[in-house]
């Protein structure tokens, strides 16, 4: 930002699912600090909309539940229609502290990063529950090399990821999805770090178990679109040498034999069974590798 140039329109997006409790304070402490509040009332069964249209904050309402990926969708698409300059996304939990907000936002405004991760862990670990530790660090190692809170909530954009991010991802990977989209259109991403505080009765509105799965199932996911040869060759590979194994293993028991017994019958489709299993993840790797390269190239 030159000289003397004012800054143009902040905005903060809260997608919320059941948070009466927490909406206002998030509310108020997002209005001291942007121009305009956006919740996304995400088939909220409790007062959490009226809160929030009480205080000035624009609702978008669900009549179900959609999940966090739809949520960032819409928030996207709203900051969008109102050519906003910077969006800031934060949790309606109440566990980020909006007094952090200009610090998230000051590197955008400086022309410093595009995307500003607010990290809870640059400057040690917080008391995170042991099981959103645990997803955290799947996510990490599957996103980007050198962000330590790939998971974070708590984001500054500015206008060029504004204009050029909308997530698909419809499950708990939509954080990382972004940053990875992020990565490919050259955005920079730059980490502040913050502190955020976790109720007695834990943030996440997922069953531990359930929310653990959807990382899982993200985490391939998206490990796919970034390392598919590693993701599908590798196990492919691993899969063709044991269906070698049985094949193998197969030709001697019918040359020890001389006839064909269950046991060789057996070990002879789980030869074949194995391999066609390989050769499908080995094709899938190539292919996805292929699709990916031309992606990032782009048109000729």
């Amino acid at each position: 930002m030159r000289p003397g140039e004012v800054w143009g329109t902040k905005i903060a997006c809260i997608p919320a699912f059941n948070e009466e409790r927490t909406i206002a304070k998030v509310v108020i402490g997002c209005q001291e600090h942007v121009d305009k509040v956006i919740v996304y009332d995400d088939g909220s069964r409790d007062k959490t909309a009226i809160i929030a249209e009480r205080l000035g904050a624009d609702v978008v309402r669900e009549e179900r539940n959609t999940g966090k990926g739809q949520a960032l969708r819409t928030l996207f698409k709203v900051a969008r229609k109102l050519n906003a300059d910077v969006m800031v996304t934060i949790d309606a939990d109440d566990q980020h502290d909006t007094a952090d907000i200009p610090k998230l936002v000051e590197p955008i405004e400086k022309g410093l990063a595009d995307i500003v991760i607010g990290s809870r862990f640059l400057n040690g670990e917080t008391k995170m529950p042991q099981h959103r530790r645990v997803v955290n660090r799947i996510l990490n190692a599957v996103t980007l090399d050198g962000v330590t809170d790939t998971q974070s909530g708590f984001r500054a954009y500015g206008k060029a990821a504004i204009q050029q991010i909308l997530p698909s991802e419809m499950g708990m990977g939509v954080d990382s999805e972004i940053l990875i989209d992020a990565a490919t259109k050259d955005l920079t991403i730059e980490e502040v770090p913050i502190v955020a505080t976790y109720g007695m009765q834990g943030t996440s509105k997922l069953n531990p178990f359930y929310h653990t799965l959807d990382v899982l199932f993200s985490a391939l996911k998206l490990a796919s679109i970034r390392h598919p040869l590693l993701t599908f060759g590798v196990p492919g590979a691993a899969f063709i040498l044991a269906g070698i194994y049985y094949l193998v293993h197969t030709v001697q028991l019918y040359t020890s034999q001389g006839t064909i017994t269950v046991l060789t019958l057996t070990y002879g489709l789980i030869a074949f069974a194995v391999t066609m299993l390989g050769l499908l993840a080995l094709f899938t790797g190539v292919i996805l590798f292929t699709i990916s390269t031309l992606i990032r190239k782009g048109p000729a």
